[in-house]
């Protein structure tokens, strides 16, 4: 189940039809799309969603139907192989793990209190087995300060209980291998954990024209976003009709309070586009001291060199200095505030990943970043 799903499944849902969910539970090389992206499909055979961008949709649709009929999950296995690259499989040469669940009230009763949950932006994490077999298809439902349903068998619900309150803090949506008891170093039984968290939050500090686009696109990438500026006749929500929260107040005072809230964190995005001493300096001291996983600065190469020794002479240390990117964005050429927008937004994406950045065509290896698990060749089970 994902958030933007959510409008039609609580339809459904309360129409009181079963419906099906498809959940991509695993991927194996270069895989379309990761664990978490789901479709659905009602009663009536409404489809929304995707789980590898039309690849296997057809497929899944048709399991789908079958489980809302039987009522019985299912876990199909799709790829492509070599010798068969015209069946049902993915034509990037990925293989992916899909989890079929049909859903009503008789077989979900949390359904309504986890949506409520994702809407409200409370953190939930839902633990299913995926392991073909009589618990196929049990679920844990956890919260920070609850717990509802259960896998069979206490020891299992004990040790996934914990496992997923980890999950749930990082925001980590994977398989878990345990024993039929819960028993670690074992792979018995297999649960998906999906870890539903409030979005990520993106500070855009400046409120300039550029800031109006980077604020456009921090929203197309699913961040909550907060501009800032000291000067209340620039941020205003007519300049800003996009971003969630447009605050007039000094840059690094808001920033302090931010921290002190909790609402700073490893996802966040920290852009710094005012590029004026007086507001960056004070700001970049309190961001290069956060746990921030972007902090980007806008300026000339010399506008980052003096920016550099002013954040030294405060007690920056080299290594703090060394998260900065600065002049921010990728080199893509960009001139208007759209463009710029753009390159900064693919800065954030290649930080996250920790990749190159560089055009697919000059790399090799997997397109989708890189995978530990195995390398398998299925058309599907």
């Amino acid at each position: 189940m994902v958030s933007d799903l959510l409008p039609h499944l609580r339809q459904w849902y309360a129409d009181g039809d079963r419906f099906a969910v498809a959940t991509v539970i695993d991927t194996f090389r270069s895989a379309p799309r990761q664990p978490g992206a789901a479709m659905a499909v009602s009663g009536l055979g409404v489809a929304v969603g995707s789980v590898s961008g039309g690849c296997v949709e057809a497929d899944v649709y048709e399991v789908a139907r079958e489980v809302i009929e039987t009522g019985v999950p299912s876990v199909r296995r799709y790829g492509v192989s070599d010798d068969n690259a015209f069946a049902v499989g993915l034509t990037c040469g990925g293989v992916i793990e899909v989890f079929v669940e049909p859903v009503d009230v008789a077989s979900y009763a949390e359904f309504d209190a986890v949506a409520d949950a994702v809407d409200s932006g409370r953190p939930v994490a839902v633990a299913t087995v995926v392991t073909v077999g009589d618990r196929l298809g049990r679920r844990l439902v956890v919260w920070p300060d609850g717990v509802a349903g259960g896998l069979g068998d206490p020891g299992l619900d004990a040790t996934v209980l914990e496992d997923a309150a980890g999950m749930l803090e990082q925001g980590a949506t994977a398989i878990r291998y345990y024993g039929a008891r819960g028993e670690c170093g074992s792979s018995e039984v297999a649960v998906f954990v999906q870890a539903f968290t409030p979005p990520p939050r993106m500070f855009v500090f400046g409120a300039i024209d550029f800031a109006m686009s980077v604020a456009r696109v921090g929203k197309f990438l699913g961040y909550h976003v907060t501009v800032c500026d000291a000067r209340g006749v620039f941020a205003t929500r007519l300049r800003f009709p996009e971003a969630d929260e447009v605050v007039v107040k000094w840059p690094h005072r808001f920033l302090a309070e931010a921290l002190e809230q909790g609402l700073v964190d490893r996802r966040t995005a920290l852009c710094v586009l005012t590029h004026d001493p007086k507001f960056d300096v004070p700001l970049l001291e309190v961001a290069l001291r956060t746990d921030a996983g972007y902090i980007g600065a806008m300026g000339s190469r010399r506008t980052h060199e003096d920016r550099l020794s002013r954040l030294r002479a405060v007690g920056v240390s080299e290594s703090q200095l060394a998260r900065l990117c600065s002049p921010i964005g990728l080199d893509l050429g960009a001139r208007t505030p759209e463009e710029t927008a753009i390159s900064i937004a693919a800065e954030i994406i290649a930080n996250r990943s920790a990749a190159s950045g560089q055009r697919l065509s000059s790399t090799t290896g997997r397109i989708h970043g890189p995978h530990t698990q195995p390398q398998v060749q299925l058309i599907h089970r």
